[in-house]
């Protein structure tokens, strides 16, 4: 079961400018001298903090907290035959059968996960073979373990009235954790990245949930979806109250990534969505459709800035998904979830000065591209921020073609760098708040970078995620 741990304020504080971690009023924030006092027994305890000090009260919330799990298994399990290799029946992932591909995917994950919407009181990621990326304890709210992940401003769905806030909740199964943990160790303090620790074995599978602020009535496409109780301080038409309260939260994506050379050769990852369609049947779990998949970024197909977009060779979407999900898909028409912020409804050509209106600028894979131990290139086909405006390289041209390569997950994204397949969330969000959390002034430009994106993203835009 989830059990509710006990945090000081001091330990909050020395991480608390890990990546994108957003800073809304509330009146449990430690006080600037507790975060300067912080010294390093904060670091020592960081790498497995549970959540955030700011948790509800009993009256609040009356179950168990969540829990890190951690214990990275110190041995590879064998991945052979699996399921989703057998939907393919012999043949090349194609539209033809990608969405039996897909079917396997979720058929496999759903015993292990299932409790986690049927039973969330005592849900434990431990007990169901989960695993957590350490070093963002003091981003996650206290229930589910989540944190911020990637906010849609209103009016970027038809259907979407006012600024959302997205939270997602990824889990390492045991294979991709092994992984995890020759990265990060029993300790949490120091970085291995030598002799590819950082690269996945076949089979790892990794999933990350989301969920959205905005719920039914008021985002109408959410009608019916299965809501949990989160602890946090972002509030809503619907819930108005400032500060640290019970919100609710509704299901909407679903993401299931494996490691598949054998299907994925080029790339080594076939990336998986699904999402939420209030007009299928079944239960919660069964309204969670495809919404597509892909395994590289098709380099080859050059795609103009608006439909009609040629055919995709590595991606391919499901023309039954809901309308508000393809409603952001990125470049081309590659994969990208409502989740993923693969559109910018303004944006400015660095070389031209033309201001783009919602451009479609990324995808799943090209977003994670860029995982590398330095961070030294921003996710998206862009320079790091350093304004408040979103400038991004002339689309199509040679540099905004580096975000659309099908590197190996070995290969850098800039030389000199260590690639770390794919894996965005733990180059981009662990590796980053453990820097962030060290004293030391190592990886200076790691530490630059995550600055600028975090200012960057606290004030262009309105939203009141961006207190």
């Amino acid at each position: 079961m989830k059990k509710k741990s006990s945090i000081t304020g001091a330990l909050f504080a020395l991480v608390a400018m890990g990546v994108l971690a957003y800073n809304c009023a509330s009146n449990n924030k430690p006080a600037e001298s507790a975060m300067e006092a912080a010294g390093p027994a904060t670091v020592e305890s960081g790498a497995f903090l549970n959540h955030r000090d700011s948790v509800p009260s009993k009256q609040q919330y009356a179950d168990s907290l969540f829990v890190l799990s951690h214990d990275y298994p110190a041995n590879v399990t064998v991945v052979d035959n699996p399921s989703w290799q057998q939907a393919l029946n012999g043949k090349p992932i194609s539209e033809s059968n990608v969405f039996a591909y897909m079917d396997s995917l979720k058929t496999y994950i759903a015993p292990r996960l299932m409790p986690f919407f049927t039973d969330n009181a005592n849900w434990s990621a431990a007990k169901n073979g989960w695993f957590h990326e350490p070093w963002l304890g003091s981003q996650r709210e206290a229930i589910l373990g989540a944190y911020f992940g990637n906010g849609n401003p209103k009016n970027m769905f038809k259907t979407l009235r006012e600024d959302e806030a997205g939270y997602t909740l990824v889990l390492y199964d045991s294979t991709a954790a092994y992984t995890v943990g020759q990265i990060w160790g029993k300790t949490g303090q120091k970085v291995n990245l030598v002799n590819n620790a950082a690269q996945f074995p076949e089979g790892s599978v990794i999933v990350k949930l989301a969920f959205s602020n905005i719920n039914a009535p008021e985002w109408p496409v959410l009608e019916h979806a299965q809501t949990f109780n989160i602890y946090d301080t972002v509030p809503t038409t619907a819930d108005p109250r400032t500060g640290y309260q019970m919100r609710k939260v509704s299901f909407f994506q679903l993401d299931v990534i494996v490691k598949d050379s054998k299907t994925a050769p080029k790339t080594g990852w076939v990336y998986s969505t699904f999402v939420y369609d209030k007009d299928a049947q079944g239960s919660p779990w069964d309204k969670m459709v495809p919404l597509g998949a892909m395994w590289g970024n098709d380099p080859d197909v050059i795609s103009p800035m608006a439909p009609p977009y040629p055919k995709l060779n590595e991606t391919v979407i499901n023309p039954k998904a809901p309308a508000y999900s393809k409603e952001t898909l990125g470049w081309g028409g590659r994969l990208s979830g409502p989740n993923d912020g693969a559109v910018a409804q303004v944006a400015y050509d660095i070389n031209t000065k033309k201001k783009y209106t919602n451009l479609a600028l990324s995808s799943c894979m090209s977003c994670h591209l860029p995982a590398q131990d330095t961070f030294k290139s921003f996710l998206l086909p862009a320079p790091f921020p350093t304004s408040d405006s979103l400038l991004v390289y002339t689309p199509g041209s040679a540099q905004w073609n580096l975000w659309f390569r099908d590197n190996a997950g070995d290969v850098p994204f800039d030389s000199g760098q260590v690639g770390m397949d794919y894996d965005m969330v733990m180059a981009f969000k662990s590796v980053g708040a453990y820097e962030q959390a060290k004293s030391s002034n190592q990886n200076k430009m790691l530490r630059s970078n995550i600055e600028a994106i975090r200012k960057f993203r606290r004030h262009s835009s309105k939203s009141l995620f961006w207190h």
